[in-house]
């Protein structure tokens, strides 16, 4: 049984991973990249099997974050400046979160917490960077979607002063997290969001930990086997010409020293609330922002793969939007405790509010619940179903979808052929048989599902694109023929 809850407010510490996959910590099912900080953070805490994204992109899911909404409701739905189109035209989006939403931090300042930032926002330009969501502190928080000069120090990066030259941006940030709480002031509680910008590219880490898993490479004969095929040509016309890549096995030496220095660097942040006697007292949040890399094209590469799941970052599919989470309350939650439970990035809003014993809004998270049943074991989730609305074209090969997950029922309407393929996630979570045509009552009820929704948050839905010639067959069955 878990302990009873607190009375007073817990420190917050929520770590977003940008493009960590579900399968890249060893307590998701790693073999290859090795994690013993991280495994034992999830091993005393509770460990989300089923947790997901708000998108298969990372600027939709920080905003499904930042404000307990989803993505469509917001209004951004792909990662901000992206535009592409194929088949279908692209549709508009917000290119910053809204100043009208009462952001997390917002809120949670409100309730007497000190707020800092630190590391990637990618939610807009100068005038909508965090502190004009409600942080107190800002290190590192800018329009950039990922490090433009590199990890390694100069950054030249408009919100962090350079390091010494070779310096590496994880340490960086974890050092000035670190700095954070040791300046804190002792009579307030915190609420730090450490958004690493790892493991996004470009795919650099110390040239010690490469070499680490390079050695394990060859020990383990990866560097004979196959690691990457070839798939078909790109959906959007900016990559038109060229063939996906698809990573089928987890083996990249330097995307794999990427999490072992994310793994040690965090330890370095836990065992300072350990020395500052506040670990008892502090929430950790642990969560990724979409699935990892694991489809792209030449120049982003692709460094890991999700399996068991299909696909990943930029798809519809589990391996784009399944993300590995973790939250260790000590004294609340039960250590070892694991839950398959659905739950989604809108969740986290309410549900640090609820840990801070501050008054839920439900007017702003509106499409989040509290997961505290499940972190304290007491109770379950009153909600049917959850939704995903991507009507972009990725540059990781995805293409414009929706989708809805229902019990273990997932269906995926594809907007460019009008089609939809439902899988049963309990029987195969690999997505790998498409039951549309044998389940054509739960085809049709989870169609209108989605389609409501999809009236409810007034999602944009691409139109088709006159100036494109279709290349390639359709894919799954007419949700009106079943």
């Amino acid at each position: 049984m878990c302990a009873q809850r607190r009375q007073t407010q817990p420190n917050i510490v929520l770590i977003v991973v940008d493009d960590l996959g579900w399968a890249d910590l060893g307590c998701f099912g790693s073999t290859f990249y090795e994690t013993p900080v991280l495994d034992a953070a999830a091993a005393e805490g509770v460990r989300f099997t089923d947790a997901y994204a708000s998108s298969p992109v990372c600027s939709p899911t920080r905003a499904s974050i930042m404000t307990g909404k989803y993505p469509a409701r917001v209004g951004v739905t792909q990662f901000i400046a992206g535009h592409t189109v194929g088949h279908l035209q692209d549709v508009p989006y917000h290119h910053a979160l809204p100043l009208s939403e009462v952001a997390l931090p917002k809120a949670l300042r409100r309730g007497g917490y000190q707020t800092w930032h630190v590391g990637k926002w990618h939610l807009g330009d100068e005038y909508t960077w965090p502190e004009a969501h409600g942080f107190d502190v800002n290190v590192a928080g800018c329009g950039w979607g990922m490090p433009n000069e590199g990890f390694f120090s100069p950054y030249g990066m408009p919100t962090l002063d350079d390091g010494p030259d070779g310096e590496y941006l994880t340490d960086r940030l974890t050092d000035e997290a670190i700095d954070l709480v040791c300046r804190r002031d002792r009579e307030r509680p915190f609420f730090l969001h450490l958004a690493h910008y790892a493991v996004h590219i470009p795919i650099e880490a110390p040239a010690d930990l490469v070499e680490k898993y390079e050695v394990k490479r060859r020990t383990l004969g990866l560097d004979a086997a196959e690691e990457i095929v070839e798939g078909e040509r790109f959906g959007c016309r900016h990559l038109r010409n060229e063939r996906m890549l698809r990573r089928i096995v987890q083996g990249d030496a330097a995307y794999a020293a990427m999490i072992d220095n994310l793994d040690s660097s965090t330890g370095r942040f836990l065992d300072v609330l350990r020395a500052e006697g506040i670990d008892d007292d502090t929430v950790v949040v642990f969560t990724s922002d979409n699935g990892g890399l694991a489809t792209s094209n030449r120049f982003e590469g692709v460094p890991t793969s999700n399996r068991p799941f299909n696909e990943g970052k930029g798809w519809m599919y589990e391996g784009g939007t399944r993300v590995s989470q973790f939250i260790r309350w000590p004294g609340v939650t039960a250590a070892g405790s694991v839950t398959d439970v659905p739950v989604t990035s809108t969740d986290i809003y309410p549900t640090l509010l609820d840990a801070a014993g501050l008054a839920a809004m439900p007017s702003q998270h509106v499409d989040g619940v509290s997961l505290l049943p499940l972190i304290t074991g007491v109770g379950d989730l009153e909600r049917e179903a959850i939704f995903w609305h991507y009507p972009h074209y990725a540059n990781q090969g995805g293409r414009p979808a929706a989708s809805v997950r229902c019990g273990d029922w997932k269906l995926i309407e594809h907007f460019e052929e009008g089609t939809v393929e439902l899988f049963d996630l309990r029987a195969d979570r690999a997505e790998a048989h498409d039951r549309a045509a044998d389940e054509p009552r739960r085809v049709r009820d989870l169609h209108q599902r989605l389609t409501a929704w999809r009236h409810e948050v007034e999602a944009l839905v691409p139109k088709r694109n006159p100036n494109w010639q279709p290349d390639r067959p359709g894919r799954g069955v007419d949700p009106a023929h079943v």
